[in-house]
């Protein structure tokens, strides 16, 4: 029973991440600094609290640890039921810092998140310890808990990913996490009180101690050093394994499993390593080893994993092939912490030594994503952290072992270096069916890998973590018209947002139209800085009418106390990670309160991505908020495009364009074109989005949906499909309506 309610914890443990990682990107915007904050918050509170209770325990023994593990678990959960409420106050918190320094708003939003996380997180650290005196009187090793407690955490983040976030959105999945601790927490309390009450002098079973055979001087260098390079890997592997897999909440969910339940059987194999003479620093050499020579697979991800035959062999696909690649460092690098906690007894050595190793996640992290990264690239920083592992185990190994590592490390370190594919200099990693190409410019961010490549058939393409997310190729038409046509559906367009810059071709629109001033949010600000490489943007960001920032833009909406006549944009793909937070209702209602009476916005509807009962959720969704709405479809891309408006008394929207009487030199299109390619009014939009799901915040529709599995479904076919659909309303619309009332048919 102890090995169920431990392993429910870690199952708990990482659903609660992800509710926290969701929270906060809803609060504070999806940025690398979210995930920076996030993570400091996270596991500093688990130091702290591993540090402190392991103090505690130490200076007073409870007479039923299981009685206190099962309070923590309660603890945490009642801080989950209360975490809504106090992120929605780190929310306006971050809305009222809008003007502050850059560095004070920082430290303040930092201070409410932990304020938010803290308690949880600390009950969550503090909880190793005490499952360190629970295993003495089970007489259990704490290695074997603390392996059950991270395969219950492997799994759980499948299961919120897969299963609970799908079904039961945000605010039930919170309270079913939060039942969940309760759940444990009580049954530990009464299992406690038994054993109690059966056991009135405390009686403590021996455990067998296995030994690190670590010089003890070191083993808080060890120690932070695992949870250090485990971070490194975490950080720099994932990036490549996003290429390969895509930028979604259920790739995220393969990977992140994977790698914990590599460290779990690491842990389960620390009494095997005990019994052996080498100790945890053959295992940490063999680690560096291990990674050197995963290095060059790593970078090749992109080539070596492919879609299978169906949605859930697919998965299966990636796990394995995560696993296959990751799983051999990640697991050696798994067996240095539990073999360090099985070798002592004493409360306040484990609560040390847990805190030093989750002190190095925190700056493996950071520095991997702000330092490492940027300068050096992911190559070489894998080869860095190989070789850093392989020192840290030749430390404790003797001359022969030494000899032997090193050996073999030079011999990885070759291997790697010499198979190197040239990451940013030679290829890049992404869909190579679009045919050859050379690269222009490559950066690697804090945020995501960015790169400009020109591909032989003469276009240029902006490059996002594997994935083309803006070109210059034809189809990419229908980016100038998501800032044309809001301008020209305005009598006079004075101030104007775009969200998302890409190429610029959006902004450039905009900015053709002529407006007073152009503000643009943009996450990533690499992404401005190879703006020049593409002249369909026409130098925009050099125009003294425009102000480009480096921002999330929904934190842009809610900081920004400007007004806007026109806001568009054109986000990554809906079903990427963190991207329904700019499909959603809350989104649509936060741009409506900055919009000045009869402001329009204009959104994009990907018909070549969305299924579509997916596109008619999006269309619906935004229609709930601007009901005066039109479908505007790109007659060459044949992308959809959304533009609406508050309700007002005004004519239905585009029944008269005001912008094309402006004269402002030539447009690519005729007036004529432009009125034609509107395929649905609002009466049409009602009837194509009827009875589908409007997309929340609390339901992450696009995240946690089947988007993937229904793409995989409709396969090549998916935008004829759109297209037919769409057609086949608007036209059963315009029939029911019929002429001139505003209702307009598709061109054939």
């Amino acid at each position: 029973m102890l090995y169920i309610l431990v392993a429910l914890g870690g199952v708990v443990a990482l659903s609660w991440e992800l509710l926290w990682q969701i929270h906060v990107t809803l609060a504070i915007g999806v940025s690398a600094k979210s995930t920076a904050i996030t993570l400091a918050a996270t596991m500093g509170g688990m130091s702290i609290g591993a540090w402190l209770g392991g103090r505690m325990l130490s200076r007073r023994q409870p007479a039923s640890p299981l009685r206190v593990y099962g309070l923590l678990e309660i603890l945490i959960g009642l801080s989950g039921l209360l975490m809504p409420v106090g992120f929605g106050l780190v929310c306006l918190l971050d809305s009222a810092l809008a003007g502050q320094h850059l560095i004070v708003g920082t430290f303040i939003r930092l201070l409410g998140i932990l304020l938010v996380l803290g308690p949880p997180t600390i009950a969550m650290g503090a909880s190793i310890p005490v499952l360190g005196e629970v295993s003495k009187g089970y007489g259990a090793p704490l290695s074997r808990l603390y392996a059950v407690n991270t395969l219950g955490a492997g799994i759980g983040v499948l299961l919120m990913s897969f299963l609970v976030l799908p079904f039961f959105g945000v605010a039930l999945s919170v309270r079913t996490a939060a039942t969940m601790n309760l759940v444990v927490g009580v049954s530990a309390l009464m299992i406690g009180r038994r054993r109690q009450k059966k056991q009135r002098d405390r009686v403590v079973v021996p455990v067998t101690v296995y030994p690190s055979r670590v010089p003890p001087h070191l083993t808080v260098p060890v120690v932070w050093l695992s949870g250090f390079i485990t971070f490194v890997l975490e950080v720099t592997w994932f990036r490549s394994m996003r290429a390969a897999f895509q930028d979604t909440t259920d790739s995220f969910a393969i990977i992140l499993s994977s790698v914990l339940i590599a460290l779990a059987i690491g842990a389960r194999l620390v009494p095997w390593l005990g019994r052996q003479r080498f100790g945890v620093a053959a295992p940490l050499a063999a680690a560096g080893v291990a990674i050197l020579l995963a290095a060059p697979v790593i970078e090749r991800f992109d080539l070596l994993t492919r879609l299978g035959d169906g949605y859930w062999n697919t998965m299966l696909m990636w796990w394995i092939s995560a696993f296959t690649v990751m799983g051999p460092p990640v697991l050696m690098l798994g067996m240095v912490l539990p073999c360090l906690l099985d070798e002592s007894t004493e409360p306040r050595r484990w609560g040390r030594l847990y805190a030093w190793n989750t002190l190095g996640a925190i700056m493996g992290a950071l520095l991997t994503a702000w330092v490492l990264l940027p300068a050096i690239g992911s190559a070489r920083t894998a080869w860095v952290a190989g070789v850093l592992t392989l020192l840290g185990g030749c430390v404790g190994l003797g001359r022969r072992g030494r000899i032997v590592a090193i050996l073999a490390g030079v011999i990885a370190l070759v291997i790697a270096v010499f198979f190197e594919s040239g990451l940013g200099r030679k290829r890049i990693q992404t869909d190579l069916s679009r045919g050859a190409y050379s690269i222009l410019a490559f950066q690697e961010t804090p945020d995501s890998t960015i790169s400009v490549v020109e591909y032989d058939s003469g276009y240029r393409a902006l490059v996002i973590d594997g994935f083309q997310a803006a070109s210059e190729r034809g189809t990419s038409h229908y980016m100038e018209w998501m800032g044309r046509l809001p301008m020209l559906l305005h009598a006079d367009p004075q101030r104007a947002l775009v969200i998302c810059f890409g190429t610029g071709q959006t902004a450039n629109g905009v900015r053709q139209e002529a407006p007073k001033h152009l503000d643009i949010a943009e996450l990533n600000g690499a992404v401005l800085e190879l703006a020049h490489y593409f002249e369909s943007n026409g130098d925009v960001l050099n125009d003294a009418r425009v102000d480009a920032h480096v921002i999330d833009g929904r934190a842009w909406l809610r900081r920004t106390r400007e007004r806007y006549d026109v806001v568009t944009l054109e986000p990554m793909p809906p079903h990427f990670a963190g991207v329904n937070a700019l499909y959603s209702k809350e989104f649509y209602e936060l741009i409506a309160q900055r919009m000045k009476p009869g402001g329009i916005a204009a959104q994009w509807v990907p018909f070549h991505i969305l299924p579509p009962e997916y596109a008619m959720s999006v269309t619906a969704t935004f229609r709930d908020v601007f009901p005066d709405a039109i479908m505007w479809v790109d007659p060459i891309g044949k992308t959809g495009i959304l533009l609406g408006r508050m309700a007002s008394d005004a004519e239905p929207l585009g029944t008269t364009w005001p912008g094309l009487e402006r004269d402002l030199g030539e447009r690519r299109m005729t007036a004529e074109a432009i009125r034609q390619a509107v395929w649905m009014d609002a009466n049409a939009i009602t009837s194509y989005g009827d009875g589908s799901r409007i997309i929340s915040d609390d339901n992450q529709l696009l995240s946690f949906g089947d988007v993937r599995r229904k793409q995989l479904v409709y396969g090549s076919a998916i935008l004829n499909i759109n297209l037919t659909v769409a057609a086949r309303i608007a036209q059963e619309a315009a029939a029911e309506s019929g002429k001139g009332q505003g209702v307009f048919r598709p061109k054939p």
